[in-house]
């Protein structure tokens, strides 16, 4: 055949790689072609919500939040009325299905009103230190330097005490109250977060294409927006959700040492401290806000790793 001929004949015809397949099928590659047209957050939710763990987990943190934040219309008594006829009262009393504490206060109540405290303690201060310590983090990468030193020699001051034993001297200095406490807690957060942000960005700033951003006009600010941050989101977020966990335990113990809230306001570390010396006569009273601290925190834990996977995130 020659040359003329070959050229001339008609290319045969092929089926799309999308296409439907003869008969009314779908296409084999339907399902990739549809994968790589999803956005890169699409595919995060599309993974998450394969996996069984951190969904149940989710739903047990989404209850625990809306009981929190309903506790007015959830909870079936008052969480500060006293009873001494009730005092102690073991779960399943009539009328008090958790039991009632050391001054017979429901327990359910003052479980449900105390996930107030111990929620928003634990989850403000991680958003704050995310907020700070990732500026300080990406700012310090991205412009390397002197400004690099001087802002991570500042925080590596603070990785020279414990976190736990740093939170009470700042919430001792301070005094108590919730505000004092996410202070505290902030504080603590702000530095592991700011070294994780400044260690992605490093790596990230070097790269062809931020060096490509650099030599167009673009400035510094839309470069780091543009460029950079969705990079380095990522492995920040999934730190930042971890911490949560590591918040609930610190707030609680904080709580329970006095230097978080006052009576009577409910709170699972407090609620911990006045009933420890009940643990004898009424051991399952007294275990119950433990319980609900362990968990919220395994949860917010399970949730962290799941979302690391569905982000394919390797730290």
């Amino acid at each position: 055949m020659s040359l003329a001929a070959t050229a001339e004949k008609p290319p045969a015809f092929t089926e799309p790689e999308c296409g439907p397949a003869p008969g009314g099928g779908a296409g084999v590659e339907a399902p990739a072609f549809v994968a790589a047209q999803r956005g890169y957050w699409t595919n995060v939710f599309v993974r998450l919500r394969r996996d069984p763990i951190a969904i149940v987990c989710g739903g047990i943190v989404l209850l625990i939040v809306l009981a929190a934040v309903f506790a007015p219309w959830v909870a079936p008594h008052d969480p500060y009325k006293t009873s001494m006829l009730k005092r102690l009262a073991p779960p399943g009393a009539p009328g008090f299905l958790l039991g009632a504490d050391e001054l017979g206060r429901d327990m359910l109540s003052r479980l449900i009103y105390g996930g107030r405290v111990s929620m928003f303690t634990a989850i403000a201060p991680v958003f704050l230190a995310l907020a700070i310590g990732g500026t300080l983090g990406v700012t310090a990468g991205f412009v390397g330097g002197r400004t690099n030193m001087i802002i991570m020699r500042v925080t590596d001051v603070f990785y020279a005490f414990p976190s736990i034993l740093l939170a009470i001297a700042i919430s001792g200095a301070l005094g108590g109250g919730i505000l004092n406490a996410v202070l505290s807690l902030t504080l603590i957060f702000v530095p592991p977060i700011c070294r994780v942000a400044e260690t992605v960005t490093t790596q990230v700033r070097n790269l062809d294409f931020v060096a490509a951003a650099r030599a167009t006009p673009a400035s510094t600010f839309r470069i780091v927006r543009v460029h950079v941050l969705g990079n380095v989101l990522g492995p920040i977020l999934i730190y930042a959700s971890s911490l949560v966990s590591v918040s609930i335990i610190i707030a609680s113990g904080l709580s329970f040492l006095g230097l978080g809230v006052s009576p009577p306001v409910a709170d699972w570390g407090l609620m911990l401290n006045t009933l420890r010396q009940s643990i004898y006569v009424a051991p399952l009273n007294a275990a119950l806000p433990g319980v609900m601290i362990f968990i919220t925190g395994m949860c917010f834990n399970l949730m962290s790793d799941g979302l690391r996977t569905a982000m394919d995130v390797k730290l």
